[in-house]
């Protein structure tokens, strides 16, 4: 069920997807009212007459004229996306390229458009005025220009996203606003100091009573987006085995390289194999469902191009480390999932990789920290964003990551700044977070 949602998921985030549905509904509606009309006939009393069409010829020219109109903003809403698409690849990174394609309102309005063209020319084709039969799809024509109004509206909304949606504070703030409810979802649990938890067996002992050793290899190349552990425990739980992942989500995967080992009592048939190696799913492209070190790093990137000698915009880097300290703020606190998982008998059954608090601090801060030299804003900044994410932290592990960063920002800062006054700044902030 969950691979299932992790595909579905992805098929949302197309580009295609929700338009092809949109002009299906259209096609659908069309023939509704259509037929609607063939049974019903509206009553020309009152207001609604305005919007009724009595003449066969002026119901095929506001159709025509809807249909023109339509079809023309389509374009122009494409090229719009395509000049937004090209601004946000050149000023921000390519990688996201993704945020703006997956905009729900732009799939929205370029769908909305393309099924009123489509619809107005269906209705279109149902009129007749052959041999003194008269057939004029009132409601299907008062819909039409119903949805035109809509589209216009759709149009304004659009072209304020559009100049919004390029804004640097804006795009930091989409992502971390992702960040903040996947965070939710991969780490839902808050970290209990006074739990006892089960200390991990290693690989050699955990391996030791199995005699036979099975290599499961990947059969394409590409990244690994998405791993189903449930249903691996379901299977290595039946067949009384042990499975150990050499990869975790993220990792690009080479063709013919091992990425997990099976441990079992006895010999395991092609077909078991390929159900297994059927749970890792390897795409072109990384995907952030299960992994969030490439948000993190769509943040990183924004930093790092601000901080870059042709662009120098320490704000932007500033507003990029503010928002991954909130992130780290929430990890500080958040129980990590065990890299081991077991049974309902509470034996040992997967041993897997996964994201830790450590790594994901290198993540955020090592790149930006390299680009910071000199820049003693952005330099002090990072000491500050560590200074909040200590104040989170009880793990003692997770203490040594931060004090670890910091020794690294404070020695960058004494060596690249020159003025005292920033230096005594610098210290007066790391002060609160080296020991």
């Amino acid at each position: 069920m969950n691979k299932f949602l992790f595909f579905w998921k992805e098929l949302l985030s197309t580009f295609w997807f929700l338009p092809v549905l949109i002009i299906s509904l259209a096609v659908f509606l069309s023939i509704t009212t259509v037929t609607i009309d063939n049974f019903f006939e509206l009553t020309k009393d009152g207001w609604i007459c305005i919007f009724l069409v009595n003449d066969p010829d002026s119901a095929r020219s506001i159709l025509s004229t809807i249909s023109g109109a339509m079809i023309g903003v389509a374009g122009t809403v494409f090229s719009v996306t395509l000049v937004a698409l090209t601004l946000a690849s050149s000023q921000f990174g390519p990688r996201l390229v993704k945020n703006f394609m997956y905009v729900k309102l732009n799939q929205v309005v370029l769908g909305s458009y393309i099924s009123t063209y489509l619809y107005c020319l269906l209705v279109l084709n149902a009129i007749k005025n052959v041999e003194g039969e008269i057939f004029i799809p009132s409601i299907s024509i008062l819909l039409a220009i119903l949805a035109a109004i809509a589209n216009i509206v759709l149009l304004i909304v659009f072209i304020h996203r559009i100049a919004v949606s390029i804004q640097a504070d804006k795009v930091i703030a989409d992502i971390s606003e992702f960040m903040a409810a996947h965070l939710i979802d991969l780490y839902p649990e808050k970290l209990d100091e006074n739990k006892v938890f089960k200390r991990n067996i290693g690989i050699d002992a955990a391996t030791s009573s199995y005699p036979k050793r099975v290599s499961i290899k990947s059969n394409t190349s590409g990244y690994l987006q998405y791993i189903s552990f449930e249903v691996l425990l379901d299977l290595i739980t039946k067949d009384n085995s042990l499975l150990v992942v050499h990869n975790k989500q993220g990792n690009y995967i080479v063709n013919g390289i091992e990425i997990a080992e099976l441990w079992t009592h006895s010999n395991y048939e092609a077909e078991k194999i390929e159900k297994l190696l059927n749970q890792f799913v390897i795409g072109k492209t990384k995907t952030p469902q299960q992994n969030l070190e490439y948000s993190i790093q769509q943040l990183v990137e924004m930093a790092a191009r601000a901080l870059s000698p042709g662009i120098n915009d320490p704000f932007t880097a500033m507003a990029c480390i503010d928002n991954l300290a909130s992130t780290m703020s929430y990890l500080a606190q958040a129980k990590f999932p065990s890299t081991q998982k077991h049974d309902e008998d509470d034996i040992l059954r997967i041993i897997s990789k996964a994201e830790d608090f450590e790594g994901l601090l290198d993540t955020s801060f090592n790149q930006i920290r390299q680009y910071s030299s000199g820049m003693p804003a952005v330099i002090i900044r990072l000491m500050e964003a560590l200074t909040t994410i200590q104040k989170f932290t009880t793990k003692e592990t997770h203490k040594k990551a931060v004090i670890k960063h910091a020794r690294m920002v404070l020695f960058l800062g004494e060596e690249s700044i020159n003025e005292k006054n920033d230096i005594d700044d610098l210290k007066d902030r790391a002060r609160k977070v080296l020991p």
